[in-house]
């Protein structure tokens, strides 16, 4: 097979990106004849007076044509005496955003179209951000409609100082600006004598030779493990597809998260064995020991993947419904869907400017930085060093809808989080959630949490009981459920830790890790609490909500969304 290029077409609405894919395939001859003899027939009943319209090439859907726009994502394949394409023409009007950014998560190349007349749009800008935020290295600005503007060099040199500093902004690695028109073929497949100050190349010449393998290649060998095949008791194989990195029969493998160790027994492609396999190849894997390995996991060899429970990502948000700070989701990361929460909007992008703004909340096609953490340790890693461990979707636990797509940036490891009230004494050590603010957002009366900045107390050390949204008294017990241990506080300093076993209530106050109070007034009420607890039943859960009160200690305050009060 040819050298594959993959690439999309995006800008804003009316720019001709379909018009110029349409003209491509139709000049380079890659149409069958009843394709051709179609769109001539078609072309003489639309809306360019006879003359052909190549956007009907791509634009299939009848209400793409009844309104002129792209709509839905369009993929087309072509080869010429060069090279193999797959284009995805995507829709531009800022409605069909999550269309876009679908059809730039499989791209090499983005060609963005620009209009002449109007110059580099804010959708412009968007598509060139969301098109950065998947990744794509290589970028063509075409400047389309230049027979509207009388083949300007000074229009053209006024639109190539915008994208450039567009690009600037962007750290956009690669940038090709050619002039032309979709609709008359200049500088599509031939040079045009339109346009004699032009000395690059023609578009489809630049398509032909760019080198995209320049890029940066992954670190290592990782296989996100997609499905165990287990068709007898004596096989047992784990298939995936291998994303970066070579594997050999007899190499060790680490599989992540658990950071188990094991040898490659043996390698299959298909129903054929293998000696070694290498990126890009789905394989079967079956190892010399047996591990817990299950859909999710990655087996890993020579690289730094680790795993986390937190980290940081930019988000495109792509749902009707706002995101905000505290809502849960579904994320799908690599091979993995699991339960998370976006804990904290560090700032939106302004897709005009760049400027990083405050918001604790986002609407559809805003872009974000986030933080967001996950119910259990899964492997991960930026989206710069290992591409399907870093790209991810947010998922609607109640619609299922697909709310956001995006890339993690940073990886928040157990000893950074520093996010939760810590206890230690000697190795032991309790964390809590004590000083949190737990608020309701007047607008959307959506209920969220924030906690400041972690600490870690010593023995000895002075705890703060007041605050906007608590007030402890200066003694009371602090029993941390999920580590069966409790922390003293007496005269508002931390006096002890101890395990929950060697505990005897003294009718001090007792709260959860939390701060709700606890109300169990003697050991024999603390025990059926605990029995409670540890129980799945309705009956118990009522008898928790007797014994449990948040609003002792706790507060919730009320704040409008414009606030920036907690912001990071």
């Amino acid at each position: 097979m040819k050298n594959l290029l993959k690439f999309i077409t995006c800008g804003s609405v009316d720019d001709g990106k379909s018009t110029l894919i349409g003209h491509i395939l139709y000049d380079t001859k890659k149409l069958y004849t009843d394709q051709e003899q179609a769109l001539e027939l078609e072309s003489k009943v639309g809306s360019r007076g006879g003359e052909i319209d190549y956007s009907l090439l791509l634009d299939g859907l009848m209400a793409e044509r009844e309104q002129g726009i792209t709509i839905d994502v369009a993929y087309r394949y072509f080869t010429t005496d060069n090279r193999s394409f797959i284009v995805a023409d995507t829709p531009g009007h800022e409605e069909y955003t999550r269309n876009m950014a679908v059809g730039a998560s499989f791209a090499d190349l983005a060609i963005i179209l620009v209009d002449a007349s109007q110059g580099v749009l804010v959708q412009t800008r968007r598509h060139a951000r969301i098109c950065a935020l998947m990744g794509i290295r290589y970028f063509v600005f075409a400047l389309n409609k230049m027979d509207l503007v009388g083949y300007s060099e000074a229009r053209f040199r006024e639109i190539e100082a915008e994208i450039h500093a567009l690009a600037e902004e962007l750290h956009l690695h690669s940038v090709q600006i050619i002039p032309v028109s979709a609709t008359a073929g200049d500088n599509l497949t031939t040079k045009s004598d339109n346009t004699p100050w032009y000395t690059g190349t023609t578009l489809l010449d630049y398509l032909e030779t760019v080198d995209i393998t320049e890029a940066q290649s992954e670190e290592g060998f990782y296989l996100p493990v997609q499905r165990v095949c287990r068709p007898n008791h004596t096989f047992r194989g784990f298939q995936g597809q291998i994303e970066s990195g070579e594997i050999a029969i007899g190499d060790e493998i680490t599989v992540q998260p658990s950071e188990e160790k094991a040898g490659v027994k043996a390698i299959l492609v298909g129903d054929k064995q293998v000696d070694h396999a290498y990126a890009g190849q789905p394989v079967t894997i079956q190892l010399d020991r047996e591990i817990d390995v299950s859909r999710g996991r990655v087996l890993t060899r020579g690289n730094s993947i680790s795993s986390a429970k937190a980290f940081q990502a930019t988000l495109l948000w792509m749902d009707d419904s706002q995101l905000t700070e505290g809502k849960e989701y579904f994320i799908k990361l690599g091979t993995r869907t699991i339960p998370g929460v976006v804990r904290a909007i560090r700032y939106k992008t302004d897709v005009n400017t760049g400027e990083q703004l405050p918001a604790l909340s986002l609407k559809k096609n805003e872009i974000a930085y986030c933080d967001i953490a996950v119910d259990e340790n899964i492997p991960i890693d930026t989206f710069e060093n290992h591409k399907t461990l870093g790209e991810l979707l947010l998922i609607d636990r109640v619609t299922n809808m697909t709310s956001a797509c995006g890339v993690v940036q940073a990886i928040v490891h157990e000893t950074d989080i520093g996010r939760t009230v810590q206890f230690q004494q000697g190795d032991e050590i309790v964390k809590t959630h004590l000083f949190e603010t737990v608020y309701v957002q007047l607008q959307s009366g959506l209920l969220g949490s924030y906690d400041p900045e972690g600490v870690r107390f010593q023995i000895g050390d002075a705890v703060p009981l007041s605050g906007e949204g608590y007030h402890y008294p200066q003694d009371f017990d602090i029993l941390d459920l999920a580590s069966r241990s409790v922390v003293r506080i007496r005269d508002g300093v931390f006096a002890q830790l101890l395990p929950l076993r060697q505990y005897v209530t003294s009718g001090l106050p007792i709260v959860n890790e939390r701060g709700a109070a606890i109300c169990v007034p003697s050991q024999d009420d603390l025990e059926q609490f605990l029995v409670a607890y540890d129980s799945h039943t309705r009956a118990d859960e009522k008898k928790l909500n007797r014994w449990l009160h948040f609003e002792t200690f706790r507060r919730i305050v009320y704040r409008s969304s414009t606030s920036d009060d907690y912001m990071i």
